[in-house]
């Protein structure tokens, strides 16, 4: 079981099947200010595709990130390329009629045949390969008649969909099934990689620094955590979620964790294909192949960042729910989570960034389909800094406002109101000597809520454990070790206080040495860094 990191992925958390088999590029330090035509900031699939598309019409381009090609989301994924998405064609007829859902499916689409051309033109090795894909009905789910619904809805929205007895060879345990042609599956870092190899050979730059301010308009500039000065032109801030809004998205969309596992199983034991079944949350399957085996990756079990006290149960269910239905399928070789930013409508955030001068651009809420959101966001926000509309412009827009997605919009932001009484209450524990090595706790001191981390070798680490977005209690995440905010799903380094996913600007402050009374100090935290 690989559950260590190494130096570019989260610091304490879990190493994806991805991030063990990919060399990936490493990040030279920025070093001075600088200018750009056009500035991205981050290095996932979304801002990379981004920078490509401008750094291929000749644009000068500078991509920054502040922890490299392993750090972000994009190492966490699945690696499933689909324009079957997941919310279900019918209730996105629903919320942006079938106009709206027919584009989705179309620019879905195109953004898989992208990686694939891209792959091609640029000699990018990563496993590309179409496969089908199966929409099945999960065991538990009662709705009559949902495939026949999907069936329809596909259909109308342009998608090469057939209804079939069942998936082939040992997927047919999930009996009838909807036939998806044309998805895809790839190594999501090994493909990112090949992009920003590509990129630097298109004479764009790919540098190491933490931004910590956008400004757009006429004297639009990035500034980082050193001091160093970005003028650029354009500007487009693709770090999954914005650090750089408080509110105008983020009460648009949720934060949630997806768990997966990768199991052992014999060649072709399983074949080729993706699977999704219709549970809420919902499993999705695919194969990755290897040299004497397979991998089977299944994911699922998501979950409120943050509002889990459990999360490595869900681990465990998964692999329980594989085990019922591949008793084929060998050891778990390695388990990881990812964030999955839900948008209230089902669709990313994409262009224009709100109440930002027209020259900043932002893409979030990928909604489970992070990589082929990210491929089109790049599609598309290119298209915008050109001066180009886009059919899909509207679709995407991040001031769109979907009335019918209003109960939505209500169910998530009451969600969190009540985690901010977490503020008036006590800790988990009244001692620092109660928290073994490779535990945490909150707790109070006088007016203050802390958060303490024991690494392994004893040591304490204490942050303050109000998350710096908008002030909500941190939790504890045991399946990654990191701390979690439950209101906007901020997570953040247990021993550096670093910030490890928006939208919080920053991390959590270190403790002032006062908060802890001196005998504490003493016995716990020799050294005053702490």
């Amino acid at each position: 079981m690989r559950s260590h990191s190494d130096g570019n992925a989260e610091a304490t958390g879990s190493v994806s099947l991805w991030m063990d088999t990919a060399p990936t590029p490493e990040l030279t330090p920025l070093t001075g200010s600088q200018h750009a035509q056009v500035c991205v900031v981050g290095a996932g699939i979304a801002g990379l595709t981004t920078a490509y598309r401008l750094a291929r019409s000749g644009k000068d381009v500078l991509v920054l990130d502040e922890r490299g090609l392993r750090g972000g989301q994009t190492a966490r994924t699945t690696g499933h390329l689909c324009s079957a998405l997941d919310d279900r064609f019918f209730e996105l007829e629903k919320l942006h009629g079938h106009e709206g859902a027919r584009q989705a499916a179309q620019s879905h689409a195109s953004a898989v045949d992208a990686i694939e051309m891209i792959c091609a033109t640029e000699g990018i090795d990563c496993e590309f390969s179409r496969v089908d894909g199966y929409l099945v009905q999960g065991r538990g789910d009662e709705r009559a008649g949902i495939l026949d619904r999907e069936y329809d809805a596909a259909i109308r929205a342009g998608l090469d969909c057939e209804r079939v007895p069942g998936a082939p060879g040992s997927l047919s345990v999930f009996g009838d099934a909807l036939r998806f042609r044309h998805q895809a599956r790839f190594h999501a870092l090994r493909y990112t990689a090949g992009l920003a190899n590509t990129i630097e050979r298109l004479d764009g730059r790919l540098n190491r620094a933490t931004v910590v301010d956008v400004e757009g308009g006429a004297n639009a500039h990035v500034t980082t955590q050193d001091g160093d000065r970005i003028d650029c032109d354009a500007i487009v801030v693709a770090t999954h979620v914005p650090f750089n809004d408080r509110l105008a998205l983020h009460t648009k969309q949720a934060a949630y964790r997806t768990y997966v596992i990768a199991l052992r199983i014999a060649q072709h034991a399983v074949p080729d294909a993706l699977l999704w079944d219709t549970l809420d949350p919902y499993h999705y399957i695919r194969i990755e192949p290897g040299r004497g085996n397979d991998w089977l990756i299944v994911g699922g079990e998501d979950r409120k960042v943050g509002q889990d006290e459990t999360p490595e149960h869900h681990f465990a269910e998964l692999e329980r729910w594989v085990r019922e239905h591949f008793p084929m399928a060998g050891e778990v070789g390695y388990r990881w989570s990812g964030q999955v930013i839900e948008p209230v409508d089902s669709l990313a955030f994409i262009g224009h960034n709100p109440g930002r001068a027209d020259n900043v651009y932002v893409v979030t809420g990928d909604s489970g389909n992070g990589l082929t959101h990210g491929t089109l966001a790049g599609m598309l926000i290119a298209e915008l800094i050109a001066g180009r509309e886009s059919a899909w412009t509207s679709l995407y827009a991040p001031d769109r406002k979907t009335l019918r997605a209003a109960d939505e919009f209500l169910r998530e932001n009451l969600n969190f109101v009540p985690y901010y009484g977490e503020l008036l209450s006590g800790g988990d524990v009244d001692s620092y000597a109660s928290i073994g090595a490779g535990e945490a706790a909150i707790l109070r001191e006088g007016l203050h809520k802390i958060a303490a981390w024991r690494d392994d070798t004893g040591e304490l680490h204490l942050h303050s454990a109000v998350c710096p977005h908008l002030g909500c209690v941190v939790h504890w995440n045991s399946a990654e070790s990191s701390w979690d905010c439950p209101c906007h799903g901020s997570r953040f380094d247990p021993r550096t206080g670093a910030r490890l996913n928006g939208p919080a600007d920053r991390g959590l402050a270190p403790l002032e040495l006062q908060v802890v009374p001196r005998d504490r100090v003493r016995s716990e935290v020799p050294r005053a860094t702490r």
